[in-house]
């Protein structure tokens, strides 16, 4: 081969033994794009996109189900079974698929059918439940049944879950990778950081990371403006009653929040795609959406979380297109 091209296609220093290992940390992170005036027209406002649709499984989720099963010892016997609106859910798969682990995952029935697709594909064991994308009461809808699958002594003992949604394991994966990263790209110029809110982890874990190394980094948390919504994985927290308010969200390090409809995500989702090309969901849409409000008053560097790629949801775009 000649060697200029030798130069254009270096070896790869490495070969890994597990897909787990290509789970992004701050030695090998996923990518920052700056995004362009088309989209973002402001000369004193830098957007910046962190990309997490380019984990191997496709989103940010990859981190959280990483860390939640690093840790985790089954019994013979054993298997894993957790609620997700999709993307937790099909990065556990994908891991426990890794080291031979059966896994049954309960999903809302409005999780796209992507979502559904890429879970069966996998061979997880799809538990459909009638329920909110992100329900209010922790004891019922998907998460009510794996409660009851864990605790049940009918099961006696068989299944275990990570519980994404109680776990400090989860806030763990954005402060000691998703966090470094983003201080590490921008060389600690950031001024203010957006993350939608579901579980509550990416905005907790990365947040308190942002603020230990600079406490005036302002943290924005994006929320649907409705509770009933179609931004999977997404939760309405303003209005909550104390009792469900989610318990790894730490409300001190929450600046702001900024509501979002569901139009002005998906048509966020939508022009990102056509003035940048980045493919991202909605829930992009929707964390786009809102710096773009908030730098009408506002300057500086901003980092914006892009949880996962517009793959999973071509079909809820196609009503906006």
């Amino acid at each position: 081969m000649n060697a200029n091209v030798e130069n254009l296609f270096p070896g790869r220093e490495e070969i890994y033994d597990s897909v787990a290992d290509l789970v992004p940390g701050p030695d090998n992170p996923t990518p920052m794009v700056r995004v362009g005036e088309r989209f973002n027209p402001k000369k004193d406002f830098e957007l910046l996109v962190k990309l997490e649709g380019m984990n191997p499984f496709g989103s940010i989720k990859d981190r959280t189900a990483y860390f939640m099963l690093r840790g985790l010892q089954l019994e013979d016997g054993q298997s894993i079974v957790e609620p997700s609106a999709g993307n937790t859910g099909i990065a556990l798969a994908a891991l426990a698929n890794a080291r031979n682990t059966p896994i049954e995952i309960a999903v809302p029935e409005g999780v796209p059918e992507e979502k559904k697709d890429q879970l069966r594909f996998l061979g997880a064991e799809l538990i459909e439940v009638e329920d909110e994308l992100c329900p209010i009461y922790p004891s019922e809808g998907a998460r009510g049944v794996v409660r009851s699958m864990v605790e049940s002594e009918a099961f006696n003992g068989r299944y275990v879950s990570p519980n994404q949604y109680e776990s400090e394991l989860n806030v763990a994966a954005h402060y000691h990778s998703t966090g470094p990263e983003i201080w590490r790209q921008t060389g600690g110029r950031i001024d203010v950081f957006f993350a939608s809110i579901g579980t509550g982890g990416t905005i907790t874990g990365v947040g308190r990371y942002l603020k230990e190394r600079n406490p005036n980094v302002k943290v924005i948390g994006v929320e649907p403006a409705q509770r009933h919504h179609k931004l999977s994985g997404l939760k309405r927290v303003t209005g909550l009653p104390e009792e469900h308010f989610p318990s790894i969200l730490d409300r001190k390090i929450v600046d702001d929040y900024i509501s979002v409809t569901d139009d002005e995500a998906f048509a966020a989702g939508i022009r990102i795609a056509r003035t940048d090309g980045l493919l991202v969901g909605p829930t992009t849409g929707a964390v786009l959406h809102a710096a773009s409000v908030w730098s009408q008053e506002n300057a500086g560097t901003a980092v914006v979380i892009s949880a996962d790629n517009a793959a999973k949801y071509l079909s809820a775009y196609a009503e906006y297109l």
